[in-house]
């Protein structure tokens, strides 16, 4: 009996770590638009090593300026935004991150971003918007509707 009990414990204790899965680390992106300023490379590839560095204040500077020199990449304003919540400013955070995945609609990266989870919907709380399809059916000419 105490051998069964040892291997319950051993059991839900495997199952316990094997269902919990690490979140991936949040690693700025490289600017990946060819028409790119090379200043902005340059910003990003320095705000990166301050980011690993977890120097966010310095991160927040260089990703600021790239953001200013490349305003439709959308990896720029990931990045800034990366840094804004590192830094704790999580509204300024959240309207970077939903312009990243606007500026950057095919990027799975940014879109599957644990970053994003929070903010992923972009309505307020309690909108609610409206229902495409309603309970009627639709009515065809000649047609008369069911009472």
């Amino acid at each position: 009996m105490k051998q069964v009990a040892i291997i319950s414990v051993i059991l839900v204790l495997m199952g316990m770590t094997a269902c919990s899965s690490k979140q991936k680390p949040l690693v700025p992106l490289a600017l990946i638009d060819s028409g790119v300023k090379p200043q902005a490379m340059t910003l990003t590839e320095q705000g990166t090593q301050a980011y690993q560095a977890k120097q966010f204040e310095d991160a927040k500077k260089y990703f600021e300026q790239a953001v200013a020199a490349a305003p439709q990449s959308g990896q720029a304003h990931y990045n800034y935004a990366l840094s804004l919540n590192a830094l704790g400013d999580s509204e300024v955070a959240r309207q970077h991150f939903l312009e990243a995945a606007n500026l950057a609609p095919g990027d799975k990266t940014i879109w599957d971003s644990p970053a994003l989870a929070p903010f992923g919907n972009p309505y307020p709380k309690g909108y609610s918007k409206e229902r495409p399809y309603g309970p009627n059916r639709m009515i065809f000419p000649g047609q008369r509707p069911k009472q």
